[in-house]
């Protein structure tokens, strides 16, 4: 934790002391976008529209218990019949940006998710163990926002975010496993599509950058209200992003960042889920702390027929991680994104 505070404390020197004079931030520049994983990152200018494409693929391997890492048998010594081992999660996220004004620029974005998750059953009685897997999919939550652009001047920019999550995806999943006698049954809350609640986003975004370097801060909540229909809400979402590129040339640059994540417990719990028969239908095995780091480039095109075109990729990896109960630990995240924007 001191390690990431310290990161924090560097990017915000470089904020303070990296000043331009009449000079705005730019984002026709590979660096003037942040790392390809980072949403509601730039505004544009009036009558400009911004199309997306982005697929990510994450997995999480292995238990944990806090910040300890624990044995399938360890959890199953805990009393729960089930246990997972593995869930490879991946997600393509379409986006659209316009801005009406030079101040506000207006975002869109929807998703299908894919969720696979290993798990393993032991009878208690023998010790045997049954290996299995369920499996759900579909599109998630649509997301709407307005980003208001605060102030571009001595090349540095900031804008504010407020937006909406809209529960289009499913919280019904279901899915064959080796208790359910050859039936569907709900599958426990990590393996859902959407949230079942209207949940609101809040975001501030700082940019700046000098004639090599770019850099920003990006602090979000998403917060959500009131319950679904089976009687839960998820965890509200706190998110500290930090990132630095380097310009290698005119369309091509370098990312490091830095995440500081932290996510409220489940409220709640669907009565159709036996909190004893699997970590993940405990309610008091979600949420945690999360620290990450991502390395990654930007391409972009600065002119001919294909000009503001932009191609990102960024390698994802834990650096902390402590969650309430016993978890799957977060490991690898890649992110692979095009964006064309045109007026």
């Amino acid at each position: 934790m001191k390690k990431y505070l310290i990161v924090v404390m560097a990017f915000l020197c470089l904020t303070i002391n990296a000043q331009e004079e009449d000079n705005n931030w730019s984002g026709n520049r590979p660096d003037g976008h942040a790392p390809i994983s980072v949403m509601g990152d730039h505004t544009h200018g009036k009558g400009e529209w911004m199309f997306s494409y982005r697929f990510m693929q994450m997995n999480m391997e292995e238990l944990i218990d806090g910040k300890n890492d624990i044995s399938n048998d360890d959890a199953h010594d805990s009393g729960y019949m089930v246990t997972p081992k593995e869930m490879p999660m991946s997600m393509h996220m379409f986006g659209v940006m316009y801005a009406p004004s030079d101040k506000l620029t207006l975002m869109l974005m929807a998703n299908v998710i894919e969720n696979d998750m290993d798990l393993q059953m032991k009878n208690m009685g023998t010790g045997m163990i049954m290996p299995f897997s369920t499996a759900s999919s579909g599109f998630g939550d649509l997301k709407i926002a307005g980003l208001y652009k605060l102030f571009n001047k001595n090349s540095q920019a900031m804008h504010a975010e407020l937006g909406l999550s809209i529960p289009t995806g499913s919280i019904e999943e279901k899915d064959e496993t080796p208790m359910s006698m050859g039936n569907e049954v709900i599958l426990p809350y990590p393996m859902q599509i959407g949230s079942g609640t209207f949940d609101t986003t809040l975001g501030l975004t700082y940019l700046g950058q000098n004639e090599t370097f770019s850099w920003g801060n990006q602090l979000k909540g998403e917060l959500r209200f009131g319950k679904n229909d089976n009687d839960y809400r998820l965890g509200n979402k706190y998110r500290l992003n930090n990132w630095l590129a380097i310009k290698a040339n005119e369309w091509l640059s370098f990312s490091a960042r830095v995440e500081g994540l932290v996510v409220s417990k489940i409220e709640g719990a669907n009565p159709e889920l036996n909190p004893m028969m699997v970590t993940t239908a405990e309610t008091n095995n979600s949420g945690g702390t999360y620290i990450s780091s991502g390395l990654g480039f930007n391409t972009y095109v600065p002119g001919g027929k294909l000009k503001n075109l932009r191609v990102g990729f960024e390698y994802g990896f834990p650096i902390y991680q402590k969650v309430n109960g016993i978890q799957l630990k977060q490991k690898e995240t890649m992110t692979l994104g095009l964006q064309y924007s045109f007026k």
